[in-house]
């Protein structure tokens, strides 16, 4: 079997899968609308993703449900509002400060202030034990071997 059979082999199934392309809007305006509004939202699934950017069906679900809320006539607050009832600040990418969004805030802030302070006190209670226990004599000559002082003081 020739080479270029093999890879046409295993590529044909992939080819023939693929989908058709989804028709862009009707509207241009609109869908650009909805393209900007949506990089703003996070994506239910991915977490981690944009809504315009994610391929996950929630996501095309919740692009359509946007373009329909936009085409009643709806501004772009009114369908954030809409998501945010409906899914909570999570679809936000950038929720509001609130009292339940305050540890996500400034909890990163709290957490490294206190490492900060729990390694200054590690510091500073280690400084103290070792100013507190003075060299016994033996270690002094260990020192001073190490040193290549051979044990002469000078």
């Amino acid at each position: 079997m020739k080479p270029w059979m093999i890879v046409f082999a295993f590529w044909f199934p992939l080819a023939a899968s693929a989908g058709e392309a989804k028709p862009v809007a009707e509207d241009p305006v609109l869908e650009q609308r909805m393209i900007s509004l949506s990089e703003d939202l996070r994506c239910l699934v991915c977490q981690n993703e944009s809504l315009a950017g994610s391929r996950a069906d929630l996501a095309q679900d919740l692009r359509q449900e946007i373009r329909e809320q936009m085409r009643a006539g709806k501004s772009d607050a009114q369908v954030v509002d809409y998501l945010t009832q409906r899914y909570g600040d999570f679809v936000l990418y950038k929720p509001p400060v609130k009292p339940l969004t305050w540890l996500l805030w400034f909890g990163p802030f709290a957490l490294l202030i206190g490492a900060i302070g729990g390694l200054y006190a590690y510091i500073r209670r280690r400084g103290n034990r070792l100013a507190a226990e003075p060299l016994s004599e033996e270690e002094k000559k260990r020192i001073a071997i190490l040193l290549g002082n051979n044990g002469n003081e000078s």
